[in-house]
């Protein structure tokens, strides 16, 4: 299981608010057909939304965990039935292919984008 800072994980959850789930996993748990559909999403699209039809949030975790260990995966977020994992590209070593994270600290004014205008 990959392991992202806190800085990585945001930036990553971030673009994941768009996406819709590509992945669903019904009553019958986490099978191996399932585990494969992950496995295909993951290496075409490296970020996905995975939706859980299960009442119980500690099988959900346990789920979350599962397909992380089994897939090389990181766990992003988990939050009501979705869980968010990413997964960097095959062809690039993960260190590599880390989610680009804007440093922390004090955002940029507005007057410094104004430029040298005379006032």
């Amino acid at each position: 299981m990959l392991n992202l800072s806190s800085n990585e994980r945001r930036a990553l959850r971030a673009r994941a608010h768009s996406l819709h789930p590509v992945v669903s996993i019904s009553q019958n748990g986490l099978s191996e057909s399932v585990v494969k559909e992950v496995n295909a999403s993951l290496a075409s699209h490296g970020l996905i939304k995975i939706r859980v039809y299960h009442d119980d949030r500690e099988v959900r975790e346990h789920f979350l965990a599962t397909i992380c260990e089994q897939l090389d995966a990181a766990p992003v977020q988990h939050i009501g039935k979705l869980l968010v994992i990413w997964r960097p590209p095959a062809d690039k070593p993960a260190q590599a292919a880390r989610p680009h994270t804007r440093p922390l600290g004090r955002r940029p004014s507005k007057r410094s984008f104004q430029g040298n205008s005379e006032r």
